[in-house]
Formats: structure tokens, C-alpha cells, sequence
């Protein structure tokens, strides 16, 4: 079932947005790189149950804690621009937070380079309509009868695999 966004759900988007936005000026590696790195890192265990609100956790920290995890890294060069990253952080914590998704399932589901490469036309749209329009480019269920339609398909396509 969809959730609507509420306050804290827009703090949560808007922290995320910002420590991508700050990992342009403070991180080393590629933006894919630093997106892949957050996005499958300990650190979103916190934000994906919304616990982070109640610590005083700021993006800075919150990239510090991925360096610390990971490591410094210079892999990569192709860094995305600051608003891209900003709105790329923004639309995936507002996926996770109204579609119930986690980060790294939001990760596998929508890699940072489609974002990217529908951020022009996109960026303009509300993030509600933006990823309707992206799950839907992706044949990945909008609504919560697509999503038992994808879940019934996908498991009639496990079965017939066994």
C-alpha cells in the first residue's frame, strides 16, 4: 500500500538531497559511485526505519559514516552536477518513503544513471509524477493493483524457471 508523504517523510528527502548534493564537494569517487556506495551502505538501515530524525545526524555525518564503512575512494570520475544530485537524493528517498521500498531495493530497481538521464525533463514534474513516470518506463507496477499484478506474474515466471 502507498503512503502518503508526510513531515517527516520531507525531512528524510531533504536530508538525503542534501548529502547528495554535499558529496560533490566532499567525496572523491564518481557520483555513481557515492550514490551506489550510500545506497547500499549500513547507514540507510537508519533512514529506511526513520530513525535518523531522532539522532542530530547531518549530511556530513552521514557521508563520513559511508567513508568510514568504505573507505576513501577515488574510483570513477564522471561527477553528476549539484542539482542533479539533489534531486536524484530527493526522488529516491520519496520512492522509498511512499512506496515502502528500501534503499537497496530502490537501487536495484532504479540505477542512478536513468535518474540522471530523465533529469531534465523530470525535475520539473512533483516527485509523486516523476516516478509514476519512471516505474511505468521501466514496467515496474505504479499502482497497488500493478504491483499484485507484477508480484502474481513474477512468481507464475519463479515457478515455470523451477
Amino acid at each position: 500500500m502507498r503512503r502518503k508523504i508526510n513531515s517527516d517523510g520531507l525531512l528524510l528527502c531533504e536530508l538525503q538531497a542534501k548529502t547528495f548534493e554535499l558529496s560533490c564537494d566532499l567525496c572523491k569517487c564518481s557520483s555513481e559511485i557515492f550514490i551506489r556506495r550510500f545506497m547500499n551502505g549500513e547507514i540507510t538501515e537508519i533512514i529506511d526505519d526513520e530513525s535518523i530524525i531522532m539522532t542530530t545526524l547531518q549530511s556530513r555525518d552521514v557521508i563520513a559514516e559511508i567513508e568510514n564503512q568504505y573507505g576513501e575512494s577515488e574510483y570513477g570520475t564522471i561527477k553528476f552536477t549539484k542539482n542533479e544530485m539533489y534531486w536524484i537524493g530527493y526522488i529516491y528517498r520519496y520512492y522509498c518513503f511512499t512506496y515502502g521500498r528500501s534503499s537497496k531495493q530502490a537501487y536495484r530497481q532504479i540505477k542512478p544513471r536513468e535518474l540522471r538521464d530523465v533529469y531534465l525533463p523530470f525535475h520539473t514534474l512533483s516527485p509523486e509524477n516523476a516516478i509514476e513516470r519512471i516505474l511505468e518506463a521501466k514496467g515496474l507496477p505504479v499502482s497497488e493493483e500493478d504491483e499484485l499484478r507484477w508480484q502474481l506474474d513474477t512468481l507464475i515466471k519463479f515457478r515455470k524457471i523451477k
